[in-house]
């Protein structure tokens, strides 16, 4: 099997926050260097040795790290994409972290920017939709409603099953000419999609400036008008004036992230949504499912719909 090796430069301190944020993604195996280790060993006043092993010396002067494998597979872009987005989190919480910057070790960037497209065929999702690349094309009679994303380094290609299981809710939730806000928006794969599945208007929210203007070109290639297809940049956790600008009164709001983020976002779905609009949460793995379902509803939704696959859930409710 061919594996991806994925390196986070941290520190000491951030060690905790980033394996917690793996977990989250469903990763549950990673290699941890980090110099306190070798201070540790050293002030061991009960150590018996009599030498230090080369691999420990390594940890001396180190920058500390966080190591994880990936299967170089179909699903290894997306994940690839995820990690990037949640270490863009826990930058902007500002705190001493390092610098949570990720390096492919054993497959150069540049080969991997084109070679991960081999993975990203047309795919069929729930009912109406057909998810494909500029790169690849479907048949002239095709009936499927189809959204063409390219999602270069940002999350969403549609590939992952959280992503999947979003699309396959806003099928059931997306009316003609309805307003959704798509917070956490990645390549901007739900909120394009809804616009083509009949969505009036949409607003695509990322912490991340590059996946806004990505999913900004990819409403262009979906020949969704500028004005109908408004993009901000920011942490809406944080910045309430991001909040303000983004405005009120959507008929939907979609959030395919974590389950912490989900959580420390549940109290402002309620302000962006009109009563009686839907929302739609994914990305949420099995073990935190139940924790984040009823942090939604204790917010004044009530939930309409799971839906799970691998591991990974998905819920819509109705906002009373």
């Amino acid at each position: 099997m061919d594996w991806i090796e994925a390196e986070i430069a941290t520190s000491t301190t951030g060690i905790e926050a980033v394996t917690g944020r793996l977990l989250e993604l469903g990763i549950d195996g990673f290699v941890i260097k980090d110099p306190g280790d070798f201070q540790a060993f050293l002030d061991d006043k009960e150590g018996n040795w009599d030498y230090i092993d080369d691999d420990l010396m390594g940890l001396k002067d180190c920058e500390t790290t966080v190591t994880v494998y990936l299967e170089n597979n179909s699903s290894a872009p997306e994940m690839i994409s995820a990690i990037r987005s949640e270490l863009d989190v826990l930058k902007s919480l500002g705190e001493d972290m390092g610098r949570l910057e990720l390096e492919l070790k054993n497959i150069r960037e540049q080969d991997w920017a084109n070679n991960w497209k081999k993975y990203f065929k047309p795919l069929c999702v729930g009912e109406k939709l057909l998810i494909k690349p500029s790169w690849e094309t479907v048949a002239e009679d095709e009936k499927r409603k189809i959204v063409e994303i390219d999602p270069a380094a940002s999350f969403g290609t549609g590939q992952h099953h959280t992503t999947q299981l979003c699309l396959e809710l806003l099928e059931k939730n997306i009316t003609d000419g309805c307003s959704l806000l798509d917070l956490g928006c990645g390549s901007g794969i739900l909120s394009i999609a809804a616009m083509v599945m009949g969505a009036g208007s949409a607003a695509a929210v990322d912490i991340d400036e590059n996946s806004v203007r990505i999913a900004a070109e990819n409403a262009g290639k979906n020949n969704i008008a500028p004005d109908k297809y408004k993009t901000f940049a920011g942490n809406i956790v944080t910045d309430k004036a991001l909040v303000e600008s983004i405005g009120t009164g959507y008929d939907v709001v979609c959030a395919n992230i974590v389950a912490d983020v989900l959580v420390a976002m549940s109290g402002l779905f309620g302000r962006f949504l009109k009563h009686g609009g839907k929302l739609v949460v994914s990305g949420i793995i099995d073990s935190r499912k139940d924790e984040v379902l009823d942090r939604i509803t204790s917010q004044g939704f009530e939930l309409i719909e799971e839906k799970n696959r691998d591991d990974w859930n998905a819920a819509s409710f109705v906002y009373r």
